[in-house]
């Protein structure tokens, strides 16, 4: 089957990839030729081989079909991922941000520290696992440099708070974050409107201002993405 590749138009990085059935679906370039990170389907266009992203495995991949404008992820960008688990958006913002750019992983559970090590740190130079809590990032301080964005996926009750503490440590002035909020790892019962809200409020007096807030509807139910820029 025939295959047709076509930039996204908002996006460096990030593709679309169409069959002969007019069906599209979203990928990224391979930084590491041949290997596979969860499974994913490789398609070799024109000498390049590309990886089909999977938005119900992805927050961003489900952020992006869902028409975010404004995500900050380019090309040489240094970013710190919280929450990093087994490295499956890991490895798609690394073949975003290419050789040049680079990611620190924070992940404080050793099985999927683990994958991350195997599965994508051991094909990828410049993915550096970090085994850390993220609600204490003065204790990694010493191992990152300033940091053009900050991508927080954490399973945690106080979400903005981990996002703004880690800002406030490890964030460029004028730099970017995103963050998914995990409304039933907050509370299991509130309405999900009132938990988006009330993370929102918290990163704004945090000094975030925010840029686009999300329902990552219909390929992940009860969490929202949040695009914002610290001007702390």
């Amino acid at each position: 089957m025939s295959h047709i590749v076509k930039t996204h138009k908002r996006l460096k990085g990030v593709y679309w990839i169409s069959s002969e059935e007019g069906i599209s679906k979203l990928a990224t370039l391979n930084l590491s030729p041949g290997k596979k990170v969860y499974g994913e389907r490789l398609i070799r266009i024109n000498d390049k081989e590309f990886r089909i992203w999977d938005p119900y495995k992805s927050k961003l991949a489900a952020a992006i079909l869902r028409n975010v404008p404004n995500i900050p992820i380019h090309p040489g960008n240094r970013i710190l991922y919280l929450g990093a688990a087994s490295g499956t958006t890991v490895s798609h913002i690394s073949d975003i941000i290419g050789e040049s750019g680079c990611i620190y992983c924070v992940e404080s559970s050793p099985r999927p520290l683990r994958e991350l090590l195997s599965n994508v740190c051991a094909f990828r130079k410049r993915v550096f696992p970090i085994f850390a809590d993220a609600r204490l990032p003065e204790r990694y301080r010493v191992l990152l440099e300033k940091v053009d964005m900050i991508y927080c996926d954490v399973a945690q009750p106080e979400q903005a708070k981990i996002l703004s503490d880690n800002a406030k440590i490890h964030l460029r002035h004028g730099g970017s974050a995103m963050l998914a909020i995990k409304a039933r790892s907050i509370n299991s019962t509130r309405k999900l409107s009132e938990i988006f809200k009330e993370e929102v409020e918290k990163l704004k007096a945090n000094n975030f201002y925010i840029n686009t807030v999300v329902s990552l509807r219909p390929y992940d139910k009860a969490n929202a993405m949040v695009v914002s820029e610290y001007k702390g």
